[in-house]
């Protein structure tokens, strides 16, 4: 299909009503947005128009067989003001890793990167100035034909919103390690960024924040005693000097985030090991003096400082502070807005829009 892709402006931008200081969380949107439909084995008409609610059929079957699935990007500016993306390929990459595990068609990874870029460019204005803070980017798919019946859809919808954000967490969070219920099992979506697996994380993450604690921290299905990731996050352990995370085991997501600290930490000298992690691990290493910190890793978070883990009705403390952590989440930061130089060539400048 052609990249070409068709611009249709708002007449006037709702950005100068917006409180930079004060970004209420997940409710402020941009005024356009990206979207392509799937019809007929192609995708067709990519185009960028205002911010619109969509007509949706009742038996539209994401809607009750859950062929929907998402991505979660970020756009921040460089020291000149220049709108940039954070490997926006390994993002393609990895919305069609989940299109093809829930039975969903590809989408051509240079119109993915490609529209990225035009959206973020038509709305450089919306990208918060503040440290820490940036546009929040959702590329998703998901099925829209109309049909009663178990099979994959033919019709779909591929579209990207964009949404200014403050910082995730501000403060140390707390893991509550979760022993009755499950989020993944090898074989099954737990790899996928699948609309689905969040759906099943809502009610034991509210479980846990009524327990005074901030997300969840997955185990494994078999014997809920190896840790798998936490609601929102990839997680890193320091114990005795080396960086612990848990290994893909077909149940964990492939993190973007993840993988680039990884390559950070490596960089910096630190020895990086993937391997199965017990919560009795991290239990033993907090009571002998060897747990020194742990954070989470995501797009929407950045990078979390834990402070303790909440077991059957214990506390495992972690740290107090998170020097390697903190360390880590500075250097993204500035690579991100420019202020030192990319190294790792991870970071993708947006020019203006032509229209």
């Amino acid at each position: 299909m052609s990249n070409n892709i068709s611009i249709t402006k708002v007449k006037k931008s709702k950005v100068d009503a917006l409180d930079f200081n004060n970004i209420p969380l997940g409710t402020t949107f941009t005024d356009h947005m990206f979207v392509c439909d799937y019809e007929q084995g192609q995708w067709i008409n990519p185009r960028i128009e205002p911010l619109q609610p969509i007509a949706t059929h009742p038996a539209a079957m994401a809607l009750h067989y859950g062929q929907a699935i998402f991505e979660g990007m970020k756009a921040t500016v460089d020291q000149h003001g220049t709108p940039m993306l954070f490997r926006p390929q390994k993002n393609a990459e990895r919305l069609n890793f989940s299109a093809d595990r829930m039975g969903m068609p590809d989408f051509p990874e240079k119109l993915f990167v490609e529209g990225l870029k035009q959206l973020v460019a038509l709305e450089k204005n919306w990208i918060p100035p503040q440290d820490g803070s940036a546009l929040y980017l959702r590329p998703f798919m998901y099925a829209d034909e109309p049909f009663i019946g178990m099979r994959a859809a033919t019709h779909y919808k591929f579209i990207i919103i964009a949404s200014p954000a403050g910082p995730f967490f501000s403060k140390r969070i707390k893991l509550w390690a979760e022993k009755k219920y499950i989020r993944a099992v090898a074989g099954g979506t737990g790899e996928a960024k699948a609309a689905g697996n969040y759906a099943a994380a809502i009610r034991p993450t509210e479980l846990a924040k009524a327990k005074g604690y901030d997300q969840v921290l997955w185990l494994d299905a078999i014997e809920h005693k190896y840790i798998q990731e936490v609601g929102t996050m990839n997680i890193f352990f320091k114990i005795n000097g080396k960086i612990i995370t848990p290994g893909r085991d077909g149940a964990i997501l492939d993190g973007i985030t993840r993988i680039s600290v990884m390559e950070l930490l490596k960089s910096k000298g630190f020895e990086v090991i993937e391997r199965p992690i017990s919560i009795d691990e991290i239990k033993e290493a907090s009571k002998n003096g060897t747990l020194e910190e742990a954070f989470g890793t995501g797009t929407a978070v950045g990078i979390a400082y834990i402070q303790e883990i909440g077991l059957n009705g214990h506390v495992i403390h972690v740290s107090n502070e998170s020097p390697v952590g903190l360390d880590i989440n500075n250097t993204l930061n500035a690579i991100k807005t420019g202020k030192i130089k990319d190294t790792f060539h991870w970071m993708v400048k947006v020019n203006e829009v032509l229209v």
